[in-house]
């Protein structure tokens, strides 16, 4: 279950399944029934206050609530609003139930053992004020778990955005698909474990709604995973260039040139000014060093088709000379990635990057900013206040300027220009190391000479990137990403029933 919908998706999917003749009070019934057996599990009492609010999350919590006294759990239910007010099937959920229904007040939480935050749903676009707000801040008060109903209320399902104020669930529980909300950060940071309940909608939907953000798992790109076979050879495994900067600046493309050698590639060949020439070549031992200065020498060694992928920009210097060399790369009919120094030294010329790519050779470029190179390099797109999320935004620069972009950080999105995007959740905090980046940039190089599409190949690599980092575990440094890639891609191959299984 890789999609991720966005609150409007996740409504048609209710709506089309409702049409496909399922009644929507036995959604809210399923719902309401997979929060009381999630909150079943963890109780270690027998007190249960139920956060309600006034629309269908309340609902889900009032069936939550029944469910748990007809347990034998002692069950009161905590209102927010004029429960007068309700509409739907949510007036229909309170009317089976029988048990107390009080005005909600942040002292009704003083004595219980678990909270049912069923106040908001994932679609709030508002900030949360007056007794929601207070609400909100007495959950996150009690010592007792919290248990969220599709999402910790205060969050918004679609951007991940705190609106104002926002429930830390212990755990939560949502319903046929994630949200785009979920993985996204902060929202992601609130959500303590997220458990997927199904409540009875079909698959089926998956395909009028055709959802084009996904979580970054195996599932969404194995299938163009390049695997090693036994036929092959260094030279069908793709030559993967790592331009490098000048004397005080290689170890940048070092991390780079191991971390493409470690991800697959047949060869990998640093082209290094001369004056850094000798520093790169005592560094490095099976990745090649080549002499190339200037963006006229790169243009001369890339015409060489064999080497059919290059990375740009880690301690490649900022400049001129820097946005020559990205413009001949553009032109070679490589596969291209713009990291760093590359992506700082365009900044000022989108409009001119724009236009090398689209008259450039067809081929794959992947752009990899972090927050600040983005809001830089995307200036516009950043400060326009119609564009809140990260996700949003991400798609926007890669429609913009007709290249897959990787947003990185945490919650690494990628994009590719027709729309298509995955949201990365399993990068650990230790990734937050100097050097991390250019290990990365090398990831997708390989992936990209190996034959592996933009999108594809970058999303695969911010996924191999985490479970590099996770795999080593505390202490990390950007050295130690490319010796954890073999117990890696182990475990991949032997998940993927890959022969290969003791990896490249």
């Amino acid at each position: 279950m890789i999609e991720l919908l966005t609150n409007t998706e996740m409504a048609q999917a209710d709506r089309l399944t409702i049409a496909g003749g399922t009644p929507s009070i036995e959604l809210m019934e399923n719902a309401g029934r997979a929060v009381a057996d999630a909150a079943g599990a963890l109780l270690k009492g027998q007190r249960v206050v139920i956060v309600a609010g006034p629309g269908n999350n309340g609902g889900d919590g009032f069936v939550a609530a029944r469910h748990l006294a007809e347990r034998g759990y002692a069950v009161r239910v905590s209102f927010v609003g004029d429960k007068a007010k309700l509409k739907g099937d949510a007036v229909l959920a309170a009317d089976r139930w029988s048990g107390p229904v009080e005005q909600a007040s942040p002292v009704s939480l003083a004595d219980c053992d678990i909270v049912i935050d069923a106040l908001f749903g994932a679609g709030l676009d508002r900030e949360v004020d007056g007794l929601p707000r207070a609400m909100i801040r007495a959950m996150n008060a009690t010592a007792a778990p919290v248990i969220a109903v599709d999402l910790p209320s205060g969050v918004n399902g679609t951007t991940g955005a705190v609106m104002g104020v926002a429930v830390n669930a212990t755990q939560t529980v949502t319903f046929f698909r994630r949200k785009t909300g979920h993985l996204l950060l902060p929202g992601r940071l609130l959500c303590g474990a997220i458990e997927v309940a199904d409540i009875g909608i079909p698959a089926s939907v998956l395909e009028e709604i055709k959802p084009s953000t996904y979580a970054n798992r195996p599932e969404l790109w194995s299938g163009l995973f390049p695997m090693p076979r036994a036929g092959g050879h260094k030279y069908s495994r793709g030559h993967a260039v790592v331009v490098s900067g000048g004397l005080s600046t290689t170890g940048a493309a070092r991390l780079a040139a191991r971390g493409a050698l470690r991800a697959g590639a047949g060869l990998v060949t640093i082209a290094s000014p001369r004056e850094a020439l000798s520093v790169n070549a005592a560094g490095s031992l099976a990745v090649m060093v080549r002499p190339v200065d200037g963006a006229a020498e790169l243009t001369t060694f890339l015409a060489d088709k064999r080497r059919n992928a290059v990375v740009l920009g880690p301690g490649g210097g900022v400049g001129p000379a820097m946005r020559e060399q990205v413009a001949a790369a553009l032109a070679s009919g490589a596969a291209v990635v713009l990291d760093a120094d590359a992506l700082t030294s365009v900044a000022d010329d989108l409009a001119g990057l724009v236009a090398m790519i689209a008259k450039g050779p067809k081929r794959d470029i992947v752009l990899t900013p972090h927050e600040g190179e983005f809001t830089r390099l995307f200036k516009v797109i950043h400060e326009d206040s119609n564009v809140h999320a990260k996700l949003e935004k991400t798609r926007l620069a890669a429609r913009s300027c007709g290249a897959t972009v990787l947003f990185k950080g945490a919650d690494s999105v990628v994009a590719a220009p027709d729309g298509r995007a995955s949201i990365a959740d399993n990068a650990p905090a230790t990734l937050a190391t100097a050097g991390s980046g250019d290990v990365l940039a090398g990831l997708i190089a390989a992936l990209l000479a190996q034959g592996m599409p933009a999108f594809e190949a970058a999303s695969a690599a911010v996924w191999l990137h985490g479970e590099a980092a996770k795999a080593f575990g505390p202490g990390l440094i950007a050295e130690d990403l490319p010796e954890a890639l073999p117990a890696v891609y182990r475990a991949l191959f032997a998940a993927l029933g890959h022969e290969a299984a003791e990896g490249p």
